[in-house]
């Protein structure tokens, strides 16, 4: 099975194709353009450089959060309207998760996958490492850097720390098992997003929605509004 995999969930674009667990191709680039601009643009110079065509492609998946509010619109949009006018299954992956998949086979042991969210906070979560596929040991959520330090505290074995927010994880905990990720692994990667889909049954397109995991800014601004209407 031949998955396309994109993720525009952070400040980098990044695109890759899979088939049966392999990877055959992955471009990334960091860019000041919007993800609009350059992520079409990307899908289809490494489908040209693999020789393939969109209709070679089996599932399609997608970064759904957390990460950028405008980023994963812009992804799962596009994911949805390939599904639709392809009439193939796609799958919308926790970036968390993805980020996981970049240590798949590599060793045994805990990650820990940490995102900027906003001031001290950030999106995190908690895997075991068995083989080829990580297993969640905490799910997805929102937490300080001071308390994700207190939680690992928990765990004595050793620790990968991956994502934008892994460099600040280092400088804010003092335990000696933690480990920044190697800046190769370290970051959203598509790849990651098609392994993850590959281990996942398929969905139709009209059911991959954006996690975001904190309220948006409209929802942010009606609030205020509210409140101050009282």
């Amino acid at each position: 099975m031949k998955v396309l995999g994109i993720d525009t969930s952070g400040k980098n674009a990044s695109v890759a194709v899979t088939e049966d667990g392999k990877l055959l191709a992955q471009y990334f680039v960091r860019t000041n353009k919007t993800h609009s601009q350059v992520i079409l643009p990307l899908c289809r110079k490494m489908l040209e450089d693999l020789g393939i065509e969109l209709n070679d492609i089996d599932r399609f998946a997608v970064a759904a959060g957390p990460g950028s509010y405008t980023g994963l619109r812009i992804g799962i949009s596009a994911v949805k309207a390939l599904s639709f006018a392809l009439d193939r299954q796609c799958n919308g992956i926790s970036t968390l998760e993805a980020i996981a998949y970049n240590f798949a086979g590599t060793f045994d042991g805990y990650i820990c996958t940490v995102m900027k969210a906003r001031l001290d906070i950030v999106y995190c979560a908690v895997f075991r490492m068995n083989g080829q596929k990580p297993e969640y040991c905490m799910a997805d959520c929102m937490l300080t850097l001071g308390e994700l330090a207190d939680k690992l505290a928990e765990f004595d074995s050793k620790i990968i720390a991956a994502g934008d927010a892994a460099e600040e994880l280092i400088k804010k905990t003092q335990q000696n098992n933690i480990f920044l990720a190697p800046a190769h692994l370290r970051e959203q990667l598509a790849s990651g997003i098609c392994m993850s889909a590959s281990d996942k049954e398929g969905q139709t397109p009209d059911k991959t929605e954006a996690f975001y995991m904190q309220i948006t800014k409209a929802e942010k601004d009606l609030q205020e509004k509210n409140t101050g209407s009282c």
